[in-house]
């Protein structure tokens, strides 16, 4: 090649490789790109008050039963159980589930009972106790009902009567899969039918114990069932709250692959079946000043999905879940969780559980972790905020006005994968506030798959229940401006306060 060849060449070369540079850094830089974003914080106008009891957990009533040793999970000495229920900010316990109801193989006794109470005030807990209304016997529940009233009535919040009955078979055999008996096109039970039997149960005991207090329908994302309730039996039959359920993913089992789980549950799909459910009962029992609770929820039902619902996704979402719904005048929402579900008639391994049992202890999921950040940051005042949307922005802020006056808010970047980028906000408290703290939420290399080494505050929590995480400090702002990072795939709860 003639050397004029070879220096045209070298130029082409040259031009390439530098081509090739630059697009590689466009990607990088789409990739990694930063969001920033400006939150003003009106303290002016504060809202409603997240409610004491918002927090629970909700359990199959066989972890009532005595385990394998004669030992039982709920007893007043539990002390590492005891311990992280207060670690996570858990106030509320209600037990069902399928074990309690249409599945039902054996109910608490007395001493059951008196376990679980003891535990109850031990933990500081208010309790929903389902009762078994399939193939049950109003004079045995009304008997059960007694019982738990002439002794722990203060730990009583109400008693439901029976476990999703939308779902319950309408012949003598249940040709149902049993992961298939959720969802509108299984469920073929009456609401006409159930009202009769809940008249006629309910009837039961408020003669047994007439300071009875009833929560219902507690049927699965049908709102429909939590109208006509109200109609029924909202101003009378001491019902003292509507209770739903809600796993907004369908079932695990369906889930196409763990990305796609994974995505869905971070992405607005949830947000629309949180948001359809609500419209479909809450502005009435609004109108009825009536409380509403989600009374069993989680991710996706039949004990969540494969390598979704035991990541660190689930952290996220939770913590996001659980704002939305207090945003939204939920009186409070319970997991579903514990070491074994119910899934259809089998009791299984828990995927979504928020920790399981372990040696020494407890070992808390990623969950749980989500839980507890939201104990750190909702005591108190909800703040109007809004987050100006920007594309591909996956941002959630909430805000609220402690009774001391200083401010926390709890940022969850959704954002996640090779292509998220971290998020800049400056948070806008106003010249009262001159002094800030911030506590992150995060996962090993801010991976939503990861199902281990997730911290708050840079720590763990151990398995006797404790938790000592770290608040580290922001900069000091004599306007009321404090600006921090929050990572793709991780949360940051700022704690804003005065000179």
């Amino acid at each position: 090649m003639r050397p004029e060849g070879i220096k045209r060449m070298r130029t082409l070369i040259s031009l390439l490789i530098l081509s090739v540079a630059v697009m590689a850094g466009m990607f990088h830089t789409a990739a990694g790109a930063e969001n920033s974003v400006s939150i003003r914080l009106d303290t002016r106008h504060p809202g409603a008050a997240i409610p004491s009891g918002f927090a629970g957990l909700s359990f199959e009533v066989a972890l009532v039963l005595p385990g394998p040793n004669g030992v039982h999970y709920f007893r007043p000495d539990n002390l590492p159980l005891i311990t992280l229920f207060h670690t996570l900010g858990i106030e509320h316990l209600r037990i069902g589930g399928n074990s309690s109801d249409r599945d039902a193989k054996r109910l608490p006794d007395e001493a059951d009972l008196d376990s679980l109470f003891g535990f109850a005030k031990a933990a500081g807990v208010k309790v929903i106790y389902c009762l078994r209304l399939h193939n049950g016997n109003p004079q045995e529940d009304a008997s059960v009902v007694k019982y738990i009233m002439d002794h722990y009535a203060p730990q009583v919040d109400c008693f439901s009567i029976g476990q999703e009955p939308s779902a319950y078979p309408v012949g003598k055999v249940d040709t149902r899969p049993p992961a298939e008996r959720m969802g509108a096109a299984v469920e073929k039970y009456r609401y006409e039918d159930y009202r009769e039997d809940w008249k006629r149960f309910a009837d039961a005991i408020i003669a047994a114990a007439p300071d009875v207090a009833f929560c219902g329908p507690g049927v699965h994302n049908n709102g429909t069932w939590g109208r006509r309730f109200m109609a029924d039996f909202g101003r009378s039959n001491h019902v003292a709250l509507i209770t739903e359920h809600l796993y907004p993913g369908g079932a695990g089992g369906k889930v196409p692959s763990p990305e796609i789980g994974r995505g869905r549950m971070l992405s607005n799909d949830f947000v629309r079946a949180y948001q359809k459910l609500y419209d479909g009962f809450a502005p009435v029992a609004s109108s009825n000043a009536l409380p509403y609770r989600l009374e069993e929820v989680n991710n996706y039902f039949n004990g969540g999905a494969t390598n979704v619902s035991n990541t660190f996704a689930s952290a996220l979402w939770g913590l996001d879940f659980m704002y939305w719904w207090a945003a939204h005048g939920a009186a409070g929402l319970d997991f579903h969780t514990g070491d074994r579900i119910a899934a259809g008639s089998r009791m299984t391994p828990s995927r979504y559980t928020a920790f399981f049992t372990a040696t020494n202890g407890f070992v808390v999921r990623p969950l749980g972790y989500g839980i507890k950040a939201f104990a750190l940051g909702s005591k108190g005042r909800l703040l109007p905020l809004t987050v100006p949307a920007q594309p591909g922005f996956n941002l959630s802020a909430y805000a609220v006005l402690a009774p001391d006056k200083s401010l926390y808010v709890t940022l969850i970047n959704k954002a996640h994968g090779a292509a998220a980028g971290g998020a800049t906000v400056a948070l806008d408290a106003g010249p009262g506030y001159a002094r800030g703290q911030v506590l992150s939420l995060t996962a090993p290399g801010s991976d939503v798959a990861a199902q281990t080494g997730v911290t708050l505050g840079g720590v763990a929590i151990r398995e006797d229940g404790t938790w000592e995480g770290t608040w580290t400090p922001l900069a000091p702002s004599s306007a009321g401006v404090f600006t921090m990072k929050v990572p793709a795939a991780s949360a940051a709860i700022a704690r804003l306060s005065g000179p």
